[in-house]
Order: C-alpha cells, then structure tokens, then sequence
C-alpha cells in the first residue's frame, strides 16, 4: 500500500524527510534493532511512492546520522548503537540550509559512490539521481562528470575488475595459472555480484582492466600448439563458467530484496509442492535422490565453482596438452 503522509513527519516536510523520521521511530521505538535491514531503496520506493532516487536520498540522511550502515549484499542495516536523539522533534525538522558550494566531484568519488550503491543494493538500486543523493550534490551535477548511466557501469566494472592484479612471476604449468585466474575472477564476482549482469558473453565487454584478466588466462594457454579458435574457445568456456555462477548471487538478492524471503524461507514456503511432486509418481530418480537429503538439499555456489573449474581443466587437459585438438564438431549456427 502506498503511504503518502507520515504520522512521524510534519505534512509539509519533503518525502525524504518523512521517510526518514519513520523509519528513525521505528529504530527509536525498538521495531527495529541493531543489524536489523531496513528497507531497501526498492522496498521505500514502492510502499511510499516515490522515485529511486528519494529513497536514496532518505537512506543517506539515515546513514549521515548514523542510525544505520550499508553492508554489501546484505543491505542496509540498523547500526551498532544509536546516536542520541536530535535536540529538535524528528516531526518537525527542516533540511539544513544548502552550502554555498558542492562537495567537489571527480569521477573518481561518483564511481566509487556508484559502487557502494550497487553492492549494497543491486544494480537495479542504481541512478545517477542515486548517486547525487549519495554524494549530497544537485541531482544534474553528476552529469557534468559522466554523461549517463550506461557511461558509469562501464566506469564501475572497469574499476571493479581492476581491484585485484597478477603476480609478476606466474605459475610455471598452465593449469595452476588458469586456476589462479578463475578464482582471482571469482573473488571480484563475489564482492561486486552486479557485475556479472551487465552484458551477455555474447557482447564482451572492453574494458581494459577486464582484458588484464583475459590476457593472463590467455598467456597461460599460449604456446601449447593450439590453433587460435581452439585457445580462445577454451578462453571464452573458462569465463563463462565464472559468469555463469556469479550471476546467481545478484539474482538471488533482487529476489530476497523483492519478496522479503531468504533462500532457505522461500524453499520452506514451496515445501507443499516440492512433496506433492515427490509423491506423484512421475519423477522417480528426482524423488530418491531429493528423499536421501537429511537436512534438504544446499546449494553452494562456491563448491559448485570448484566442482565445475576442477571438471572443465580435467576435460581440457587432453586439449591443451596435446593429447587432442579439438572440442568437439564445429557445428554452425542452429
């Protein structure tokens, strides 16, 4: 249901502040307590009616004041401690006057505000209104430094990718460098999950600090005697089962952050028809193999990163090391 007033808020206080002198009652009234999720920039946007950018800008005050904290893929949270109450009542307080002049932007300070955003509330959090609440500078001014919002993902994936680096002395055999770069990709999924949305293994992105990690996989199957499709082949079957899996991370939180259910709460509420198709009959291997689960069936995405890294360089490795020169039958498009 769309709130439009706020018995916390005075009627003639901007949305924001409204917003936020809810949600300070409820920390203040005990509703929610330290490390509690309040709700997210979505969540504010669709029970207020407001624009994303709004609800950014409520969770920023919150957060200015010290009441909650962004934690990366778990969300917002209600801080440690709460600060003494504000000398005036939360009902009747007014913006504070604007300062004569900006907080200086650079790329660098949007981009690395952008990021905080993303991690903490998944891409579709994301605005360059977003980011100007972040930074508390006029909603236009971050346009004068990056030209759209298709123009910063790029800027925060090619600085995302350029987190970790390479050693300088690589592993002598090809496969523990191949590993090192899987998981050093991994790693970088698993911190910025949005990451792994921004654009198919169809349309590559090019993006410098994405094709450091390129060519240090690439240099590892170099020199093997393999033919250039074949290299690259495998190149493109190793990525793509890093992204592969990380996409699931960011698919995961839009789906907690949009039905208020965990992973393990939305299988306990399909439970009925999980053992109505068990019972029925028709599957029986799926109904043995799911019945032998004590506790249910887990599923880790970092154990299936290792199971599947450790079967492709098994499978790869009569490829690259001469024992055979092909993937398979090249076959056109279907």
């Amino acid at each position: 249901m769309t709130q439009t007033t706020g018995a916390a808020g005075a009627a003639g206080d901007p949305p924001y502040l409204r917003i936020v002198a809810a949600i300070r009652r409820r920390i203040a009234d005990g509703e929610l307590a330290p490390g509690d999720r309040v709700p997210s920039t979505r969540q504010i946007a669709a029970q207020w009616g407001v624009a994303l950018a709004t609800a950014t800008k409520a969770l920023t005050t919150l957060r200015l004041e010290g009441l909650v904290e962004a934690r990366p893929r778990i969300g917002t949270v209600v801080a440690g401690s709460a600060p003494a109450a504000p000398a005036a009542p939360a009902a009747r307080r007014r913006p504070s006057p604007a300062p004569d002049t900006e907080p200086e932007l650079t790329v660098e300070r949007i981009v690395r505000a952008a990021v905080e955003i993303a991690d903490a509330e998944g891409l579709a959090a994301l605005s360059m209104r977003g980011v100007a609440a972040r930074l508390g500078v006029a909603a236009m001014s971050t346009y004068r430094y990056v030209p759209s919002k298709e123009d910063l993902i790029l800027l925060m994936a090619d600085a995302a990718f350029g987190e970790e680096s390479y050693p300088a002395e690589a592993p002598a055999h090809w496969r523990a460098r191949v590993e090192v770069g899987a998981r050093t990709l991994w790693g970088l999924y698993r911190k910025h999950p949005w990451l792994a949305r921004i654009s198919p293994l169809t349309r590559p992105l090019l993006l410098p600090n994405l094709l450091v990690h390129g060519e240090w996989m690439l240099a590892a199957l170099d020199g093997r005697g393999l033919d250039p499709t074949t290299l690259f082949d495998i190149h493109v079957l190793l990525y793509s089962h890093v992204q592969g899996l990380a996409v699931h991370l960011e698919l995961e939180a839009d789906a907690e952050a949009a039905t208020g259910q965990s992973e393990d709460q939305w299988m306990d509420s399909r439970a009925p028809v999980l053992q109505e198709l068990v019972d029925s009959g028709r599957f029986p291997t799926f109904a043995k193999v799911v019945g032998s689960f004590e506790d249910g069936y887990d599923l880790r995405l970092d154990a299936l990163f290792d199971l599947g890294l450790g079967a492709l360089l098994d499978g790869l490795t009569p490829v690259v090391e001469g024992r055979g020169r092909s993937l398979g039958p090249r076959r056109g498009p279907v």
